[in-house]
């Protein structure tokens, strides 16, 4: 599995600063769990606070914490009933102020004895989990680095592989979007484990990813460049771009004031 998270938060363009948006739960040989948030940081640092002692009877047995639940779906449960106690005691406040209870989660790990689950939580505490059509979710300013992760992400896609793409990810968005900004916490984690020691904070000093910023960027240019120009003359080319459409008519003009669409 691979974590990332940018670290600028923003309450506008003159309040910009930098906060970690990840937090890692390890018990080696027991348990391995990341947190990454966004929304507003007072919320979240909230949950995150809150949900290291948080205790919740799930169906009827003792309560349960993150530190002892049996499975990655119960301790998503108890995460999701961690959001929904912040939002009670502090929904009411925010709400009389004008602002919304923003707060999405996404949570991963791994617990001894299954698999490795990844969910996605919901500001309403209500959470959903990855499958193998849906590997991967992405949470905050996600469109500008969407489009790389739908074209490249498959389940099977191998570790060193989904690292980089997750660092391409972020670049793009880094590229188009002055609300996202370094330093990117990375956190790589190997399937039964139950431990990480890759981590790393990377700054604009880091050589990976200043590789990845220059090269990206360049070999991106050069493939928009091989692709060929649009022909609207017509005649013997490969890809021609004027061709009727195969249910749809070309959009009509409109050439004086009494004409009508429809």
């Amino acid at each position: 599995m691979v974590f990332a998270s940018d670290s600028r938060t923003n309450a506008g363009l003159d309040q910009i600063s930098t906060f970690r948006k990840m937090i890692v739960y390890e018990r080696p040989g027991d348990r391995f769990m990341v947190l990454l948030s966004s929304g507003n940081l007072s919320i979240s640092q909230s949950v995150r606070e809150m949900l290291q002692v948080e205790r919740v009877a799930i169906d009827g047995a003792e309560p349960t914490t993150i530190w002892n639940a049996k499975s990655m779906f119960d301790a998503a449960r108890i995460l999701g009933h961690t959001v929904r106690r912040v939002n009670d005691q502090d929904g009411p406040a925010l709400r009389a102020a004008g602002i919304d209870f923003s707060c999405t989660l996404i949570f991963g790990g791994q617990i001894h004895g299954e698999a490795m689950r990844l969910f996605l939580v919901y500001s309403p505490g209500n959470f959903i989990e990855a499958t193998p059509e849906t590997c991967y979710f992405q949470i905050g300013e996600a469109k500008y680095g969407k489009p790389v992760l739908d074209r490249m992400l498959v389940p099977s896609t191998p570790l060193a592989e989904a690292t980089k793409c997750a660092l391409v990810s972020i670049d793009s968005t880094l590229k188009s979007n002055l609300s996202v900004g370094l330093p990117i916490d990375l956190v790589v984690y190997k399937a039964d484990s139950l431990c990480c020691e890759d981590l790393v904070c990377i700054d604009d000093t880091n050589p990976y990813f200043t590789m990845i910023r220059e090269s990206w960027g360049e070999r991106l240019r050069g493939a928009f460049a091989s692709i060929d120009n649009p022909n609207w003359d017509g005649g013997e080319v490969p890809h021609p771009l004027r061709v009727p459409a195969g249910r749809y008519d070309v959009l009509r003009k409109i050439h004086n004031p009494d004409e009508k669409i429809v």
